[in-house]
Parts: C-alpha cells; sequence; structure tokens
C-alpha cells in the first residue's frame, strides 16, 4: 500500500455532489453554486482553517466551467513563476478556451510585489483568481486585490460530516473497500483530525496500516496507538498547527513563560511564519491580559512591528521578550467578556433608541425636537465627570464590565465606584 496515492488524493471529490461540507456556499441554492452553475464566477478568496476543501472546491470549479487551470503555492512560488503563468494566460484569451483559472494556494504568504503582480492580471481580465487562506485575508491581501474578489469563508466540518467521510472511506476507496473494516469508534479519530478532512484520512490510513491484516476494528485505543506515534510533529500546512498555537496560547494564559517559551521554539523550528505568532500575542495581550496590565499591548503592538522590519532569524529573540512578558504579566479577561456581554446583550435587546440628550443635533429641526438637550459636557464638571444616562432607558444601570481582582483593575473599580455611587453595583 505504501507506493499508493495516498487516501485522502485517492478520495478526492471532482463533483460538488461528491463534495463534503460548506453548503452554506455550495449545498442546493446556495450563492458559490448558483455561480458556478451559471458559469460565471468572480475572482475569489477563499478563508478557512486546513483540510475544509479549499484546494479541492477550486479544482471542482474550474472542472466544472471546463477553463485551463494554473495552481501555484504561495510557499514555493516567486514574481517570476506568478509572471509565467499570466503570460501563458495571455496568450490564450484570444482562443475559444475561457479565462484561465488561476489557484493560488496560501495566498496570505504572497509580499506585497507578488500580490501586486496578480492584481494587474485580474484587473486585465486574464484570470480568474482563487486565493486559499487561513488567515484574514483583510490582513494579508492588499486592499486593491481584495476589492476585486468576492470573500468566501469555509468553515470546519462537523462531526457528522467527518463521520460520514469515515464510511465512504471504508466502502468506497479502491484499497479500504477491499477489507473488512469496522470503525466500532470514531472519537479519537475526530480528534486527531482536529476537523480537519484531510488530516483525518490520513490518520484513518496511518491507523489501518498499523493494525494491518484485511479484518480489522478501528477502538479510540488502538488509533491512538499506531496514529499518534507516526504523526508529523509539527506542520504549518496543517498536521499539528493549531494544537501547537492551542498549546501555545494556552500556556501564556496559564502564566507559564517556560512552557510558552518551549512552544515558541517549536513553530520556529517547524517554520512558523513569525508575523502569525505575533498576530496572536497581539490578541493575547488584550483578550487574557487587558487592563490588568495595558503596557502588554503595547508591548505586543511593538514586537509585532518589530517583527514585520526584523524577520527570521533575529525575530525569534523579540518574539522571546514578549513571549516571555506576556506569560509572566498578570492577568485579566474582564475586557474580553466586556465585549461578549455587551454583543449578546444587543443582540438579545436589538436596536434600543438613543436617548435624546446623546443624541447629534447637526439641523435646527433636530435642535428643535430635543436631539442634544440636556446634555453635559463632562470637562465642564469636576473631576471632569457629571453623572447621567448613557445606556438606553431600557438597559439602565446595566453592568457590563467588571474589572478584574488585580492591582490595576481594583484601582479601576475604585474609580468608577467613586463616580457611579451604586447605578453599577462596583
Amino acid at each position: 500500500m505504501q507506493n499508493l496515492i495516498p487516501l485522502a488524493e485517492r478520495l478526492r471529490p471532482k463533483n460538488l455532489d461528491e463534495y463534503v461540507g460548506q453548503k452554506h456556499l455550495v449545498g442546493e441554492g446556495a450563492v458559490l453554486r448558483k455561480a458556478i452553475e451559471s458559469g460565471r464566477i468572480p475572482s475569489m478568496i477563499f478563508w478557512g482553517p486546513p483540510g475544509v476543501g479549499k484546494t479541492t472546491l477550486a479544482t471542482i470549479i474550474s472542472q466544472n466551467l471546463d477553463r485551463p487551470f494554473f495552481a501555484l503555492s504561495a510557499i514555493n512560488s516567486g514574481v517570476k513563476d506568478v509572471r509565467e503563468v499570466i503570460d501563458k494566460a495571455a496568450a490564450m484569451k484570444g482562443g475559444f478556451m475561457g479565462m484561465p483559472v488561476l489557484f493560488i494556494d496560501e495566498i496570505h504568504r504572497f509580499s506585497k510585489s507578488q500580490q501586486d503582480s496578480l492584481l494587474g492580471a485580474v484587473e486585465r481580465g486574464l484570470v480568474t483568481l482563487i486565493g486559499a487562506t487561513t488567515e484574514n485575508p483583510s490582513f494579508e491581501v492588499i486592499s486593491a486585490l481584495l476589492s476585486r474578489c468576492q470573500v468566501y469563508i469555509l468553515q470546519n466540518l462537523t462531526e457528522e460530516e467527518l463521520v460520514g467521510l469515515l464510511n465512504t472511506s471504508i466502502t468506497k476507496d479502491e484499497v479500504l473497500s477491499k477489507k473488512k473494516i469496522k470503525i466500532k469508534e470514531h472519537e479519537a479519530l475526530i480528534r486527531l483530525s482536529g476537523g480537519d478532512a484531510r488530516k483525518l484520512l490520513n490518520v484513518l490510513e496511518i491507523a489501518v496500516n498499523g493494525i494491518g491484516g484485511d479484518q480489522l476494528e478501528l477502538t479510540n485505543e488502538n488509533v491512538l496507538v499506531h496514529a499518534q506515534q507516526n504523526l508529523a510533529l509539527y506542520d504549518k500546512a496543517g498536521e499539528q498547527h493549531y494544537d501547537i498555537i492551542s498549546a501555545f496560547i494556552k500556556s501564556i494564559r496559564g502564566s507559564d513563560p517556560n512552557a510558552a517559551v518551549y512552544w515558541l521554539a517549536r513553530m520556529i523550528e517547524g517554520g512558523e511564519d513569525p508575523l502569525f505568532i505575533a498576530r496572536r500575542l497581539l490578541i493575547l495581550a488584550s483578550e487574557d491580559i487587558g487592563n490588568a496590565n495595558p503596557n502588554a499591548l503595547l508591548l505586543a503592538n511593538n514586537c509585532f512591528q518589530s517583527v514585520n522590519v526584523i524577520g527570521f532569524p533575529e525575530a525569534r529573540i523579540i518574539l522571546s521578550q514578549c513571549v516571555t512578558y506576556l506569560a509572566s504579566s498578570v492577568k485579566s479577561n474582564a475586557s474580553y467578556m466586556a465585549i461578549n456581554h455587551a454583543q449578546a446583550l444587543v443582540k438579545e435587546t436589538g436596536d434600543l433608541p438613543v436617548p435624546l440628550h446623546l443624541r447629534n443635533a447637526p439641523t435646527k429641526l433636530m435642535k428643535n425636537i430635543g436631539y442634544g438637550a440636556d446634555y453635559k459636557y463632562s470637562h465642564a464638571y469636576d473631576g471632569n465627570f457629571e453623572a447621567q444616562e448613557y445606556l438606553p432607558e431600557k438597559l439602565s444601570g446595566t453592568k457590563l464590565y467588571d474589572p478584574g481582582k488585580n492591582p490595576a483593575e481594583e484601582k479601576l473599580r475604585e474609580k468608577l465606584k467613586q463616580n457611579w455611587k451604586n447605578k453599577y453595583n462596583y
């Protein structure tokens, strides 16, 4: 079996009916399916975690439209490779094959100059671009290119979809269907996959090969025994990418600088993008430290900027300084919880009216009907504060920000209590 094409490739869907997941995009009547069936698709960006079918969907689209298909990986392609493809596409423009589809995997890894080289081809109508990224394209794709693309968000496969994929594998695959395989327990397979369909099939194949024989029963125990020891230690393209970053973040949140710098080293040695790491530190500085230590966000932001300028290998030192500082810092998730509570409240209560005294009054009519009336300008009062209502009337007295129990936020609590007395129960 070792000389065969991997299971994930053997089972790669060839059309939308075989495609697993993303029903919100390619299910019957869904927006992307309609575009594909009409034969008119825009340039687009597929944004989602590894193993959810970004590359497969791009290939299916090209085959469905019967167009020339070019594929490049941003990891090992440069401006020269992009220009060669664009030149080929330009040569096809006068033919009858239709506009070529250019698929760029991990487009977020392309530099600005590489993305600029794509922009002209998209603007001139030489190619329909399909980019795939695991990163937020708002940050990673230049605005001029992003504005010419439709962004589609792909989601992790559900447990039901993953179980269905396992059943399809053992009944329809040319190799596995010849064996008598019973999946008695699927929890370990799914947990090791992390919702990544490609990884799920890799784990299944490793377990089947490890157990051996033509009749076998897969349990959580024997899957873990045979699969875990054979999985890659770190693969930024998908294998343990999210497991490692999860351990990294949780170590910092748990105030263990030793574990945090270990997981940082694992990512660095695995070839992780330093900006990916620095961006996660920025988020953590607010989510897990916040007002308990406002300097954390300043340091994380400086770390991000410095890493962007310096790059590897020296950026590892800057990352280490930031990681050990954040891990050692006092923690609070009060700001994170405040916005969660506020968003939940908005969804629950809807668009409540803004109190009249807080409304803007740019016209005479608005002033006449009370907009802005009785508003108290805080800076005109002692201590730059005067109590008045800032929430919609229905929500008066609702406390959303509850300062954490740490020295810095206890000072904030005392100040809020002094200002608002018993209104918010600080």
